[in-house]
């Protein structure tokens, strides 16, 4: 690993791809540059990076790219900003990897006809997510690439949280709760255990990551006990697109008034439901705040969004037996102070309470000194943990051992 190597990680969503370049010179990868691309799919995809180092940074339109064409957008900026060549090692988010996969893995061909046979268990991610590791692939035979299941934290839930209530049958082909955003929570254990020691870090924690996708995750003992997204990322609370949580019954409702096909209500609870559905807008929440004022669509889609997690909240603290930490994240959590006040607002019966100037600032903590539970704000960064797995992985190899190397 020479000073001037670097890993790449990269984080392809439905219709994004994030990345983050780490230099690999010290004890532990150092982030030298993130960047987005996102839009993919849509009108008007969309290009940004910063390099704090150099204090660079590109905020662009860069025409209308489906995820491929995308994809090669991005791997021909890096060839003509770093080269390509000096990438040792590439780590991805993968969302799921089923039920024979947890830890960081080396992507080898059994890996991804593994991947390939359980697509249909993230449609909006799974198979745009190994294109990306198929094209870079093609374009540098033999770099190394690791897989990050963003469904490992998760894997030791109580069997209670993970069982489906259908036909036990379907269990062996392997349709459970999987839960996500774990490569996040995995993240936000180890910085609460840093900002406010380990025996918090153990007691009750209720984690809220709140963004354009959405979940809550309740932890004890450092081990995910239950969390709101199931066996696709599509459940649990309204997000911007997806609809969380429905009523099963309506597949046949809809079928038989709307002739409403598989295909098309998978489509409509992805991509046209949550925030966007209700509001009939925007499925962004600072569009939405900024209209309620005049528009009841908008007020009833952020109404309905404080509520439901809210509830899940409550519902957590039952599930953990109380609550001593609750911590919001991501791009909502970390940046909307009035829906975290909103959120919070009944929880006083849990011990929950605000300061509502540490809020409005964005402090660290913001609960009050008289509440029982400690609330708190951390940017969530799952670039770090992707990173840190694969350069495990290149500090194994080096020193003889396996490290998740297996072919």
């Amino acid at each position: 690993m020479s000073p001037g190597a670097c890993i790449l990680t990269i984080n392809g969503g439905s219709s994004s791809i994030k990345f983050a370049l780490f230099e690999m010179g010290g004890a532990q990868p150092q982030k030298s540059l993130r960047g987005k691309i996102d839009r993919i799919g849509l009108q008007g995809t969309h290009f940004t990076f910063y390099d704090p180092t150099w204090e660079r940074q590109d905020d662009r339109g860069i025409g209308d790219l489906d995820h491929r064409s995308a994809a090669y957008f991005l791997l021909d900026w890096l060839d003509n900003e770093v080269g390509l060549a000096s990438i040792t090692a590439v780590g991805h988010r993968v969302v799921n990897g089923g039920a024979n996969y947890r830890e960081p893995h080396r992507v080898t061909g059994e890996l991804l006809d593994e991947l390939r046979r359980i697509s249909a268990y993230a449609p909006e991610h799974l198979p745009s997510e190994i294109d990306l590791i198929d094209l870079i692939s093609e374009r540098v035979p033999g770099l190394l690439q690791v897989a990050c299941f963003d469904t490992a934290f998760h894997r030791d839930m109580p069997r209670v949280a993970r069982i489906l209530p259908i036909p036990r049958r379907f269990a062996t082909k392997g349709v459970e709760r999987y839960g996500f955003h774990g490569l996040s929570y995995e993240f936000l254990m180890e910085e609460l255990a840093r900002l406010a020691g380990v025996e918090t870090a153990k007691g009750r924690v209720i984690l809220c990551h709140l963004g354009n996708g959405s979940s809550l995750a309740a932890v004890r003992n450092g081990k995910s006990v239950d969390t709101s997204m199931g066996f696709t990322p599509a459940a649990g609370v309204p997000m911007g697109t997806r609809s969380g949580d429905l009523d099963p019954g309506l597949v046949w409702y809809l079928a038989q008034t709307e002739r409403m096909t598989a295909q098309q209500f998978h489509q409509m609870v992805n991509q046209e439901s949550g925030l966007l559905g209700v509001s009939e807008t925007s499925s962004d929440l600072r569009d939405l705040l900024g209209r309620e004022a005049s528009d009841v669509r908008a007020a009833e889609a952020v109404e309905l969004f404080c509520y439901q997690v809210r509830k899940w909240i409550g519902a957590f603290a039952a599930a953990l037996g109380g609550l001593d930490t609750l911590v919001f994240s991501g791009g909502i959590g970390e940046n909307a102070p009035a829906i975290r006040a909103r959120i919070c607002e009944g929880l006083g019966f849990l011990g929950v309470q605000l300061d509502e100037n540490q809020n409005a600032a964005g402090e660290p903590v913001i609960s009050a000194d008289l509440g029982n539970v400690q609330v708190r704000v951390i940017r969530t960064d799952e670039d770090v943990i992707i990173a840190r797995a694969v350069f495990g992985m290149l500090s194994g190899a080096e020193t003889g051992q396996h490290a998740h190397l297996e072919e």
